[in-house]
């Protein structure tokens, strides 16, 4: 059996004769309907190939710009953490500065370099180029000061607690009670500075404070210290002194028996000597120094422990009187 291929048939009216009569196009004819044809198909083609690309995502273009909504996203969340913990950093670098310090008399950290950044314009060079390099650029820009500025409150509590271990022991070594039981102040002979000579009678510096007392009333140490001298001492009769250390030196004078001997530690509160009238003495008592730096200095202002701010406040009155000076 044969394969015939069917061509169309073309025909054209006749106004004439008033019949279509059948016309054979010409092959060239026929290449240019065909070219027409291919033509009109490969422009809606390339219409709708274009339409499909801009208007519709292929699956990889769909699974990128899921990422990068994703990114950008964790990007944002990122900035806020960043700035949240800026704010933290800051309240803690400002509470550093203005308590911590100042409570342990501390030196301050300038905020030129509590807030210095990071030098030179190549530092995040090799992030440029990059997709989203700003946001890159940015986000690394911000950790780098937050890490630097981390590091430079870290040193300064690591220095705030070491003083804080020493401020402990310091607290302790300072004196801050009075020398005798005397809560009553009705010991107190008289107090620091310009006084009588008992025995010269010409007025004399008063290094000191003095407290009467009986003969054998317990002596205590004011603060935590070593003994470094318990022996006779011209003028002052049987004396103790103790190094508190921190540059504090504290002074008992015309006492009776000791109680602790040259290089024994002591702690504050401790029963070191009792009261007695040796020496220059006019009656029993204690005369008691502070030294700070190698220099006398008014004992009033280290009893700070153990009288109330009422009975402070009357021992500063009564420390300020000029009654008999007992040495």
């Amino acid at each position: 059996m044969g394969i015939f291929r069917l061509r169309k048939t073309y025909y054209l009216y006749n106004p004439k004769t008033l019949e279509y009569e059948r016309i054979y196009p010409s092959a060239k004819d026929r290449f240019a309907v065909v070219l027409q044809n291919l033509s009109w198909g490969l422009l809606i083609g390339t219409g709708v190939f274009f339409a499909f690309m801009y208007l519709f995502d292929s699956p990889l273009e769909a699974l990128l710009r899921k990422e990068n909504r994703l990114l950008q996203i964790q990007y944002d969340i990122l900035m806020k953490e960043l700035d949240l913990a800026n704010d933290v950093l800051e309240d803690l670098q400002q509470r550093d500065e203005h308590l911590y310090r100042a409570v342990f008399q501390a030196d301050s950290i300038p905020m030129s370099i509590r807030k210095s950044g990071f030098g030179g314009s190549n530092r995040y060079e090799h992030l440029k180029g990059f997709p989203n390099s700003d946001l890159v650029e940015e986000t690394t820009r911000k950790m780098d000061i937050l890490k630097k500025q981390l590091y430079i409150q870290s040193n300064s509590l690591e220095e705030l607690i070491a003083l804080g271990k020493d401020m402990e022991d310091k607290i302790r070594c300072i004196p801050a009670i009075q020398p005798v039981s005397d809560k009553e102040l009705k010991h107190m002979a008289s107090g620091y500075g310009m006084r009588i000579d008992p025995f010269y009678l010409i007025p004399k510096f008063h290094a000191g404070m003095d407290f009467t007392a009986n003969i054998g009333t317990e002596i205590y140490a004011t603060g935590n210290g070593t003994v470094i001298h318990a022996a006779w001492k011209q003028g002052y009769g049987n004396c103790i002194i103790i190094d508190h250390g921190y540059d504090y030196k504290t002074l008992y004078g015309h006492i009776d028996k000791y109680k602790v001997k040259v290089g024994q530690k002591v702690s504050r509160g401790e029963f070191i000597a009792t009261v007695g009238n040796t020496g220059k003495s006019k009656g029993p008592h204690l005369h008691y120094e502070v030294i700070y730096k190698g220099s006398h200095v008014n004992p009033k202002n280290y009893y700070f422990q153990d009288l109330s701010p009422e009975e402070y406040d009357r021992m500063l009155r009564m420390a300020e009187n000029h009654g008999q000076v007992m040495d």
